[in-house]
This record gives C-alpha cells, sequence and structure tokens, in this order.
C-alpha cells in the first residue's frame, strides 16, 4: 500500500518513514523543509532513510498548505492511508508568529482532510498535541475529558484540527485517528526542544534557562514508544459501526494520547542530563513562560486497551541514548 506522512523530514515524520519502509511500505513524504529550525538537521534525516535497503521512499518538497501543489503532486499515487504529522510547531513561538500556525495548522489540515476525502483512503491519521489539554488539574489527562480553554495558539490549532476531524469523519464517513503527542524525545529530535537545548549548553558549559524555576513536569515520551502507538493505529483502523469511541464520537473518529504515562519533574530530567554529559548544568532560574502548561501527564488507559500499547522506556535510557547520539552528530 501506499503511505503519504506529511512533515517526512520531522523528528516524528522522520522516524515513522523509517519504519514503514522497513516493514517494506511504499511511502510518500511531504515536507516543505522551512527555516523554523536549522534545515540541515532536516536534510540528514532525509539521507538517513536513503540508508534503508527495504520498502521505497518517495520525496516530495512541498507546502502541503497550498492545496493545487498538494492535489498536483499527489495525483499520480494510489493511496491507502494518510498520516498527517507535518505543522507548524512550537507553543512559544506560536505568540510571535500566529499566521504561520493558521496557516499550516488550518489551511493545511484542511487540505489534507479533502485529499484523503475525494481519494477514499482506508485512514487518516493526524497529530494532535497534549497542549490542548492547557492548564488543566484533572490528571492524568484523559481523551475523553473536555478541553475548551487551550492557553497558546499552537494548541488552539490542534484542537480546531480534532473538530475538522470530526466533522469529515461524521460527513463522509471517513476513518480517523487523532494522536495527543506526549513531549516525544529521542535521536533525531528537535532543536527547539529542552532537552536539546539542555545538552548543548551544559556540554559548552553554558547557563540553561528554567522555567517556573524547575517546578514542572512533562511526560516524556521515547521516540520508539511514539512510533510502535503509530503503526499499531494505522494497522488498526477505526470501525463506522456507530459506538461511541475514544474521546466520545460516534462516528468513526478516535482520539488516542500516547504518552509514557509518567510525569518526570524537569529537574531529574536536568539530572539524567548532567549524568549524560558527565559535567553539571549551570542553572538560570525563571519564571513560567506565557503558553507553557505545569504539568503533562497521559492517561493511555484507551490506546492500551484498544491496540495494546505499552510504553518500555524511561529517561534514564532514553535521554542517555539521546545524548549519545547528539554527541556523534554534532561531534562534540
Amino acid at each position: 500500500m501506499t503511505i503519504i506522512v506529511t512533515g517526512a523530514a520531522g523528528f516524528i515524520g522522520h522516524a515513522l518513514t523509517r519504519a514503514l519502509m522497513q516493514r517494506g511500505e511504499h511511502v510518500v513524504g511531504i515536507d516543505n523543509l522551512n527555516a523554523y529550525y536549522d534545515p540541515a538537521l532536516k536534510h540528514a534525516r532525509l539521507a538517513d532513510l536513503g540508508t534503508i535497503n527495504a520498502g521505497h521512499f518517495d520525496f516530495l518538497e512541498l507546502d502541503f498548505a497550498d492545496h493545487g501543489a498538494l492535489e498536483a503532486a499527489i495525483a499520480p499515487y494510489k493511496l491507502t492511508t494518510i498520516v498527517h504529522l507535518g505543522a507548524q510547531a512550537g507553543v512559544r513561538y506560536s505568540i510571535d508568529n500566529p499566521r504561520a500556525y493558521v496557516q499550516s495548522n488550518l489551511v493545511g489540515h484542511l487540505n489534507l482532510l479533502e485529499l484523503a476525502r475525494h481519494r477514499d483512503v482506508r485512514q487518516f491519521v493526524y497529530a494532535s498535541s497534549s497542549s490542548v489539554y492547557g492548564n488543566s488539574d484533572t490528571v492524568p489527562f484523559s481523551v475523553d475529558q473536555r478541553v475548551d480553554h487551550p492557553i497558546s495558539l499552537y494548541a488552539a490549532t490542534k484542537k480546531a484540527d480534532e473538530l475538522m476531524s470530526e466533522t469529515y469523519a461524521h460527513l463522509y464517513h471517513l476513518p480517523m485517528t487523532g494522536l495527543r503527542f506526549f513531549t516525544v524525545y529521542g535521536p533525531w529530535g528537535r532543536p527547539d526542544m529542552a532537552l536539546w537545548k539542555f545538552t548543548s549548553a551544559i556540554l559548552q558549559g553554558k547557563p540553561i534557562d528554567v522555567y517556573n524555576h524547575g517546578d514542572m513536569r512533562r511526560d516524556f515520551t521515547y521516540i520508539d514508544d511514539i512510533i510502535a502507538g503509530v503503526l499499531a493505529v494505522i494497522d488498526r483502523p477505526p470501525a463506522d459501526d456507530g459506538a461511541v469511541k475514544p474521546g466520545g464520537s460516534v462516528s468513526p473518529h478516535r482520539l488516542y494520547n500516547i504518552g509514557n504515562n509518567q510525569p518526570e519533574p524537569l529537574g531529574r530530567m536536568i539530572d539524567v542530563i548532567e549524568a549524560a554529559c558527565g559535567r553539571p548544568a549551570i542553572r538560570n532560574l525563571l519564571p513560567m513562560q506565557p503558553g507553557d502548561v505545569y504539568q503533562t501527564y497521559a492517561d493511555i488507559s484507551a490506546i492500551q486497551g484498544d491496540l495494546g500499547y505499552a510504553p518500555t522506556t524511561g529517561i534514564d535510557i532514553g535521554i542517555p541514548r539521546f545524548v549519545d547520539w547528539y554527541r556523534s552528530y554534532t561531534g562534540s
């Protein structure tokens, strides 16, 4: 079958494409290789995909917010599944550049929905985010709780994507699965994420900015555990049977949290990085930043019960793996 993966040069998109190719799939990857962070890393991920001697990979460099370019580029392919991971990422950047989020995360999402509808795909899988839970004090976060109070534009666009997807599942009986990812980390990760920033600074002997004086908790989820969950979702589309799905829909649309189900204090995360780097951090303690949330904590019972999802990698294993990769990639 032919699977579209948007954001194929991104962190999760690269890892998913790699896994799909290794099991023999034909993947059509889409990415515009924008400069939100250094495109050299995106090119390196694409080069890594070129080393896989299995499956087949076609790469299309385009902006999926341009519906004409998207539809023309995809026209030759017979599609079975779309996995829409591409988006303008970053909570804090959404405060500085809101229009980029509307264009990529709203217009782009609609374009992919329309493509899925007209090409009669088997399933449309898309990336949502744990940020939709905002500052909820009901933990762990469940897909069945209301998420009506986003505290960043990024979170608002992800909630809007879920609502648009529900509409398409209802109107066109298009099987849909939305995935609320929780603080994904690991080799080939993103430079705008705390793990990369902290590792880089610690290795260079520079201070790190620690927000809310370190009093935050995150459900850090290792990339291999994320990909295991996404593959399970791809292989088991939701049924159009009128039954209530995770997230509350009676259409063929379900929502899953993909997390580690084990929030870690930010201070302990830094401790593990220090141990992996072999040197102490210089901690610059600061107040909470606008748009940040105090904690994330995934209730994974829905995906666990439906698909057998079971994360296996804690930060004591995952963070040293990232640090080893980072040193190899950067030569530091």
